[in-house]
């Protein structure tokens, strides 16, 4: 399996609480992984270290083989790992093409001077921009609302927005943090096709998710964590299966 991300004995403490407990995997450069596990299991800690919203205690996070511990967010998306979030976090009073064409920021040229003077360059850069804005709310299956304020939209609709503004940032792997919280079974199809072609396409996915059947339809790899500590890795065939993970969350 070629790694475009390994996490090496990542653990966080919080004074004398270690929320993630000396977790190793590795995630594929295709396709989907999934880390799963009950209500404080440290899923969310952990893609806040992967991310780099909080540094771990211990431990190495390697993008496509550089180390990247030690970065800020934004350092690590411009170099590919692009994340989003459990609560939406959209600009309300923008449209859905604009608050897509804002992940193209971390890879524009422009600036204060591009703006004022609209030199031929910049005029291009923001046809590009609105024809790439118009291609990836059409992968996410949001045409019909591209000039619709993003304030209006129904929440699954919101859901998908934010993973096309964060595919504007060019991914190699994009986190996803519950991106099926608060959805009807509808909108939860919807967006396991969204995630599988965004896969298809070439960009690996990594989600914590609390439904299952988004889970066992989309996954390829599931990595299960319990109480801080990664306690199974595997197919979902193979991890649904496992005394661990039952335990985990049956008893």
């Amino acid at each position: 399996m070629t790694a475009i991300l390994e996490v090496t004995k990542a653990t966080r403490r919080f004074g004398g609480l270690v929320a993630v407990n000396d977790v190793s995997f590795k995630v594929s450069s295709t396709g989907v992984t999934a880390v799963i596990g009950p209500n404080g299991a440290g899923k969310t800690t952990l893609f806040n270290i992967i991310s780099g919203s909080i540094p771990p205690s211990e431990g190495a996070i390697l993008l496509a083989g550089e180390d990247v511990t030690a970065l800020k967010p934004e350092a690590k998306a411009a170099r590919g790992l692009v994340r989003t979030f459990q609560l939406v976090k959209l600009f309300q009073d923008l449209t859905a093409t604009e608050n897509v064409k804002v992940g193209f920021h971390l890879k524009s040229r422009g600036g204060l001077l591009a703006a004022l003077f609209q030199p031929a360059w910049a005029k291009q850069a923001e046809r590009d921009a609105e024809e790439k804005a118009a291609a990836l709310l059409d992968l996410v299956g949001l045409s019909k609302v591209a000039r619709t304020s993003a304030s209006v939209l129904p929440y699954g609709q919101q859901r998908l927005l934010e993973i096309a503004r964060a595919l504007a940032a060019e991914p190699r792997i994009l986190l996803l943090d519950e991106p099926a919280a608060g959805l009807n079974a509808e909108e939860s199809e919807r967006l396991a096709k969204t995630i599988r072609r965004i896969a298809a396409d070439g960009t690996a996915v990594l989600l914590i998710e609390h439904d299952m059947k988004l889970v066992m339809d989309i996954a390829d790899e599931v990595v299960v964590l319990d109480y801080g500590r990664k306690i199974a890795q595997g197919t979902p065939e193979a991890v649904k299966k496992d005394p661990a993970v039952l335990a985990a969350y049956l008893g």
